[in-house]
């Protein structure tokens, strides 16, 4: 195991993290940001309308729920899921205490850059979704065999994605959990890993074998509800410390420009621990977050293409800010040992008393938990690309928990440098895949805009987009699209 931390560590992971990663993302961002005229800040109210939209009952219900509806917000609960979790709490805690104040500045940077990378990548999951019953089910693996014709790419993302959510990703919340629940009872041994990692291990086997309905449901009630704890505690310590805000800022703006020099973070260190743990956590251009916006019934792409940019906003924005605003008003150190979810736990207790420290560590138990469901969903997507068979999926299953219990007795660095590296990957397939197929996100924004532009609630036909081949959907049968000749007149 420590060899391959090191090769990890050492090899693969400054090499990925220092060129080619920020490279792309950043390029990808720029691209995507001008292409769209900055989508990600334009249409920030469009973005909270469509949020909140619901999908029209299936005919012959006569306004009843149908249960088998996936809404806007129950697709940005599921990818929040995934995105709200160890990364916010656990992972700010890391990119600080390797990278300084700086790393901060860094992780807002990919958040904006990378809210037009979501947009795009989410309305290509939409326009080549497919049904799955009365649902639907998509992501990048679709698109790339739908729209770039290019299945041997789409097998390569789909085992990159399974084994990253599946497995690592799944790891490393378990891990960061048993770290916290340490810091909480004060003991460090065997036997407190093994107890949570069963029991982490029986609370996801009891909702992963429910079904996505299950996991829709029990995510959009988790996690607004926790994120919104946090945030308000968040908030409390920002008013005791109101006088501190001013310098906490310029740290954060001084370090990560290289205009302050903070003992023990270099430039360096910001810019790579920002980006890392940016990613990490918001996951704009991962090609994660288009597997949950594909299962939303909107009437047009564009709709949850929007959500899912105000997802990477929610994630990084607020919640990212707030852990790190609480650790950065408690003076940590920098530079020296990676710290993890103690310094959050810490820093809390140091203003609001030491039960500080067992709030952190609930917070963490349910946004981490929430996270593995979610994580989860987005595996199970790519596996059915390959496979329905029942046997497989619960094969599947049970080695998706036996990762969650191994995240528990794991090492802290090594599944943090196996998160990094499979993020890193996911995100160079993803991208070689949008930027190409781009094109068609823009044409569908401008098809939302002029409809807008109308008055009216833009829907989309697949007949408005007759370039884009392989389309399954959108052929106006499904409720919320019936009306959708009233967008086409106006084009």
């Amino acid at each position: 195991m420590a060899t391959l931390e090191s090769f990890l560590t050492n090899g693969i992971n400054p090499f990925l993290w220092t060129w080619v990663v920020p490279i792309i993302l950043i390029l990808a961002g720029f691209y995507f940001g001008l292409r769209t005229l900055l989508v990600q800040i334009r249409m920030i109210p469009d973005m909270f309308r469509a949020v909140t939209e619901r999908p029209v009952p299936h005919e012959g219900h006569s306004g009843e729920k149908d249960d088998q509806s996936i809404s806007a917000f129950k697709a940005f609960s599921i990818s929040a899921a995934s995105r709200v979790g160890t990364g916010n709490v656990a992972g700010v805690a890391v990119a600080i205490s390797l990278g300084g104040p700086g790393a901060v500045f860094w992780m807002w940077m990919i958040a904006l850059l990378g809210g037009a990378t979501a947009f795009v990548e989410s309305t290509l999951a939409q326009l080549w979704k497919t049904k799955d019953g009365k649902a639907y089910r998509g992501g990048p693996a679709y698109y790339m065999t739908k729209g770039l014709n290019t299945r041997w790419l789409a097998v390569i993302f789909g085992i990159a994605i399974t084994i990253t959510y599946g497995f690592v990703y799944n790891a490393v919340q378990t891990n960061s959990i048993v770290e916290a629940v340490s810091n909480s009872l004060d003991y460090d041994g065997m036997n407190l890993k093994i107890v949570v990692g069963i029991a982490v291990a029986a609370l996801t086997a009891a909702i992963i074998f429910g079904g996505v309905q299950r996991i829709a449901n029990a995510t959009q009630v988790i996690v607004p509800f926790m994120a919104g704890a946090y945030l308000l505690i968040g908030v409390v310590v920002l008013i005791l410390n109101a006088e501190k805000i001013p310098g906490m800022l310029a740290d954060i703006i001084g370090s990560a420009l290289g205009l302050r020099e903070i003992a023990g973070a270099t430039l360096g260190a910001a810019f790579s621990n920002g980006m890392r743990r940016g990613l990490f956590s918001n996951e704009a251009g991962q090609g994660s977050a288009p597997n949950a916006a594909a299962t939303a019934t909107v009437s047009h792409p564009v709709k949850q293409g929007l959500v899912q940019t105000l997802g990477v906003y929610f994630d990084t924005l607020l919640v990212c800010s707030i852990t790190a605003f609480i650790i950065l008003l408690s003076n940590p150190q920098f530079g020296a040992d990676m710290k993890s979810a103690t310094l959050t736990q810490d820093a809390l207790a140091a203003e609001v008393g030491h039960w500080g420290i067992h709030f952190v560590t609930f917070i963490l138990f349910i946004l981490a938990f929430s996270s593995v469901i979610g994580n989860y969903y987005l595996a199970e997507t790519n596996i059915m690309f390959f496979t329905e068979s029942p046997t497989v999926l619960k094969l599947y299953r049970v080695v998706v928990l036996l990762c969650v219990f191994g995240g528990a007795i794991g090492t802290v660095p090594l599944v943090w440098a196996l998160a990094d590296t499979f993020s890193a990957t996911m995100a160079i397939i993803n991208l070689i895949a949008i930027v190409p197929l781009g094109g068609y996100a823009f044409k569908l924004l401008r098809n939302y805009s002029v409809q807008r532009s109308h008055g009216l609630d833009p829907v989309f036909h697949r007949s408005m987009l007759p370039e884009a081949k392989n389309v399954d959907c959108w052929e106006g049968d499904d409720p919320v699209t019936r009306d959708w000749e009233k967008g086409a007149k106006v084009l």
